[in-house]
């Protein structure tokens, strides 16, 4: 088995890459949509290397029964060979496991682990927002809007957002989204503070949430104490994880 070691690994490798990039969207999970056609180039050129190491391993296997065959009889002599390390194939569990069982996308622990970073542009205006009687945004543009424009876009705006539920101190509860430039590993967080709801109303954590309502001001703009943005909260609805779940910058 252990001439078939490299191509199982590469087999594994490039069946659980194209899994979640051929077959299904996990791969959003993970990395951005444009980078789709990478994972798939990637998976395929794996599969094609470990079709190519299984088969010179079979054509090899002659030559390598020979030659256990000699370390067998120098062994029954008093000799001692190493097989090399079978620890090797410990490789193919995270293989296997990204096969089997590809890992959720970022959730509430993902946001706790990071403080809030006030971004260095200072405040300023902002362009108008679209019109319409109740406005989609992303909790990433309505943080920066309530935070650092000095022309008030969203005041007298009714908003709609989306995003999965964390929990403050003294039952509070946010709306929150990762936002990513390229993929998962460099995950920043945006989240808005929910107000007009009862503490024993909170939805569970990592509940993914639509909310709808108003700007509420907060602290003065660009400083520590306008951040996280409130929103007064009309109505809450539960909804299901988005195939995308993260935001972009």
């Amino acid at each position: 088995m252990r001439r078939y070691g490299s191509a199982v690994l590469l087999l594994l490798t490039g069946g659980a890459v194209l899994r979640i990039s051929l077959f299904g969207d996990l791969y959003l999970r993970y990395v951005q949509a444009a980078l789709r056609p990478y994972l798939v180039v990637s998976g395929s050129l794996l599969i094609l290397l470990g079709v190519a190491a299984a088969v010179r391993g079979m054509s090899h296997r002659d030559h390598q029964e020979a030659q256990a065959q000699e370390h067998e009889e120098e062994e029954e002599e008093g000799h001692s060979h190493s097989h090399g390390p079978r620890i090797a194939w410990l490789l193919t569990l995270p293989a296997l496991a990204l096969l089997l069982f590809p890992p959720p996308a970022l959730g509430s622990y993902s946001a706790s682990r990071e403080q809030a970073r006030l971004a260095a542009q200072g405040v300023g205006t902002f362009p108008p927002l679209p019109a319409g009687k109740v406005l989609d945004i992303s909790v990433a543009q309505y943080s920066s809007r309530a935070v650092y424009d000095t022309g008030h876009s969203l005041k007298g705006r009714t908003v709609r957002m989306t995003g999965f539920v964390t929990h403050g101190s003294n039952g509070t509860w946010y709306v929150t989204r990762l936002v990513v430039t390229c993929c998962a590993a460099d995950a920043t967080t945006s989240k808005v503070e929910i107000r007009g709801t009862e503490a024993d109303d909170a939805p569970q954590t990592d509940t993914w949430v639509a909310v709808t309502g108003t700007w509420l001001p907060k602290g003065k703009l660009g400083t520590d104490g306008a951040w996280p943005p409130l929103l007064d909260a009309t109505t809450v609805t539960q909804v299901k994880q988005p195939a995308d779940p993260y935001e972009k910058r």
